[in-house]
């Protein structure tokens, strides 16, 4: 039994690590999301693939689990395995003794980021809007704490059709503690077709649509935009 957990990166072929591919070539099956497998059919079109729909994660996870018992199988993540990943669903379900190995990817934070500036200069926090798995109350206090940790903030998951509101109320929830000016930034669509960036206000980030492929930048109060970039200082001018 071999089963890798991989985080494939934003999706295009040069966002892969070395390690990520060479998982994937080691593999004789492919298990994931079904869009992501299709990005997957891409880049490895010789491989056997299955599927499950979204919100199908236990179910993919036992998939790749049972294949796994009679050969090399990859589970594949966007971004990172464990950043929101099946990586930790995977060693939950397993059997003792089960031969799983993580193979870290580029997350959204860093991909995004790196499209917009260098906005992770310094701390930040991660924070998902989907309330599917946690309550709302719970997101809100830590969108609270991380405001005032003056921490960068990135937020994955910011909307949907269900929770179109989603990114209206987090930022009105940070317009409390932090100033209507500061600085933000949006990365979409990051690595695949229709790659877009933008750099506005947390008070007219209130006001913008975003989707699902669109992640959230939230700068701190020493986050600043220079010539068009989003950027948070770590100091070293400073010193």
């Amino acid at each position: 039994m071999k089963l890798y957990i991989v985080g494939f990166g934003p999706g295009n072929p040069d966002g892969m690590t070395l390690a990520a591919r060479a998982a994937i070539e080691r593999s004789e099956l492919v298990v994931g999301y079904t869009a992501y497998t299709e990005l997957m059919r891409k880049v490895f079109p010789e491989k056997e693939y299955l599927s499950t729909p979204m919100r199908g994660e236990l179910e993919r996870v036992r998939l790749a689990l049972e294949r796994a018992a009679d050969g090399t199988v990859s589970l594949i993540c966007s971004g990172d395995s464990e950043v929101y990943g099946l990586a930790g669903l995977a060693l939950e379900t397993a059997p003792d003794g089960a031969d799983i190995e993580i193979v870290p990817g580029v997350t959204a934070a860093l991909s995004g980021g790196a499209l917009l500036g260098a906005p992770l200069g310094h701390d930040f926090a991660v924070i998902s809007l989907s309330d599917l798995l946690t309550p709302w109350e719970k997101i809100e206090k830590r969108l609270i704490c991380a405001a005032k940790g003056d921490f960068v903030t990135v937020l994955y998951n910011p909307s949907s059709k269900k929770r179109a509101d989603g990114l209206a109320r987090a930022c009105n929830v940070l317009l409390k503690i932090k100033r209507p000016d500061t600085v933000c930034g949006l990365a979409k669509n990051v690595g695949r077709g229709g790659e877009e960036t933008r750099i506005l206000t947390l008070e007219e980030l209130k006001d913008t649509a975003v989707d699902m492929f669109t992640t959230v930048f939230v700068g701190s109060s020493e986050t600043k935009a220079v010539d068009g970039r989003m950027v948070t200082p770590r100091g070293y001018k400073n010193v």
